[in-house]
């Protein structure tokens, strides 16, 4: 047995000794090497298979604890960010806003409707690119608060949160405002009209379908932009 193993085997087996609870901070590491009689590169070695396995999570400049990582731990808008691009944030809006919009048709709200119907009608009205992503920023959100799932529109917050870090810090080029006939108008009619009538399916199709244009239509201009 190498010594990295056996350093591995004492933990693993001096965990197992101890009733600890979830999140319980280790000993910092010249205390575990000490009390395992291991040098710190075993140890180290030890505890990253560990990590990896879900046994202990570790944070620079908090220490290292046991069991899997609290949610604030493990998503960080800022780090999220950092390793997004918008093509990853327009396939998980695929993923996630058709469902969402199948569970508005059940669950929607008369108030949900007409805040959908305002804010189409604002986003028509919108003179400027700000002004009308204002009004699609709050479409989409209400879309999510119709399905009347805490967890759902949670979800939605977070992905909106990194699709506004990621998609909309990238400056817009051509006319200063959506044009009359932007493509987005009728798509977010053609949603509301299938939560209106509370048709699931159509919902559904109804926002894949927008989202997927809005995606190609995203990708085509980054492509440009590099090629530029």
């Amino acid at each position: 047995m190498s010594e990295s193993a056996g350093a591995l085997t004492q933990l693993r087996a001096w965990l197992a000794q101890r009733e600890l609870g979830e999140n319980t901070r280790l000993p910092p590491e010249r205390e575990l090497c000490a009390l395992l009689g291991v040098s710190r590169g075993d140890l180290r070695k030890g505890l990253e298979i560990l990590e990896r396995e879900g046994v202990i999570w570790r944070r620079v400049g908090k220490g290292t604890f046991l069991g899997i990582p609290p949610a604030d731990e493990t998503w960080s808008l800022s780090s999220t960010v950092e390793r997004s691009s918008p093509a990853e944030v327009m396939r998980a809006r695929i993923k996630l806003e058709p469902a969402l919009a199948f569970e508005a048709a059940l669950h929607a709200t008369k108030a949900h409707l007409e805040e959908m119907r305002r804010c189409i009608n604002a986003g028509q009205a919108a003179t400027t690119w700000r002004e009308y992503e204002t009004c699609d920023n709050r479409f989409h959100k209400t879309v999510a608060e119709a399905t009347g799932n805490t967890v759902l529109t949670a979800l939605f917050d977070q992905l909106n949160a990194v699709r506004r870090a990621v998609v909309w810090k990238r400056e817009r080029t051509g006319p200063e405002g959506p044009p009359a006939d932007h493509h987005s108008h009728a798509e977010h009619r053609r949603i509301f009209d299938a939560i209106a009538s509370r048709d699931a399916r159509e919902a559904e199709a109804a926002m894949r379908a927008h989202i997927e244009k809005v995606s190609v239509k995203l990708l085509q201009v980054a492509a440009e932009a590099e090629v530029e």
